[in-house]
Formats: C-alpha cells, structure tokens, sequence
C-alpha cells in the first residue's frame, strides 16, 4: 500500500523576519518563501504533495510553513530558511505522514520543528478535541 500523501503549505510571501532594508520591497520571485517553495518542490517524495500559499500570516517569524492531512491535527512552523531547512522540513513532514493523526512525539520531531512551532489546529472531524 502506497504511504498516505500530506500537503505541505508553504507561505510564498514570506520573507526574512530582519531583512537587510526593511524599507525595500524585495522582488517576489526572490522573496525566502517562494525559494523555499521552490527547493522543497524540487526535493519532495511524491507523498509529500507541496503547495504554494500567498500568507499564513506569521510574518514576524521568517519563513513558514504548514502540514496538514485529512482527519490529522495540522501543524505550523516558521523561522525557516531555504537554505537551512530542506532537509529538516522533508523529515518533519514524512514523520507526520507517518503518523497516526498527525501526532508526532514531540521527541521524535526535528528539533527546529520542536522549538518552532506556531500552531496546532486540530481535525475539522474532531469537534469534541
């Protein structure tokens, strides 16, 4: 049996939480989120399916992201980079495919992924959670 496919959101407006000229208005194909997009498509196994999001409204922390699949908790992370957090977002996101409901031990989370989390939102199916 093929494993479960999860989406991994990726805020394509992000951009460095202290950009070097707060008063520039980067270019949106080089903005941090669209080149995190860009490696993480670049990088993904098939059951990681990535999608391009405009805002997940965390500006203040870099760079973020979302996990989300049906009937699972949904996780948010930020303060990431292109060039740092490929390998740790990949994974944070097969560690949360692989489990059930979404729920990672937290040791058994990367560590970025243990210190970064914005959010847990739980299932549209749970109302009683």
């Amino acid at each position: 049996m093929p494993p479960e496919t999860v989406d991994l959101l990726v805020c394509t407006t992000c951009r460095s939480a202290t950009p070097a000229n707060p008063l520039a208005a980067p270019d949106a194909e080089k903005r941090p989120g669209a080149e995190l997009l860009q490696a993480l498509q670049l990088a993904a196994p098939e059951s990681v399916r990535v999608l391009a999001v405009e805002c997940l409204s965390n500006c203040s922390r870099g760079c973020t992201v979302a996990l989300r699949k049906p009937g699972a908790w949904t996780y948010v992370y930020g303060n990431l980079t292109p060039e740092n957090h490929v390998p740790t977002i990949l994974e944070g996101a097969q560690k949360y495919r692989d489990a059930e409901n979404g729920l990672v031990p937290w040791r058994e989370r990367p560590e970025h992924f243990r210190k970064n989390c914005i959010a847990r939102i739980p299932p549209l199916e749970a109302p009683n959670v």
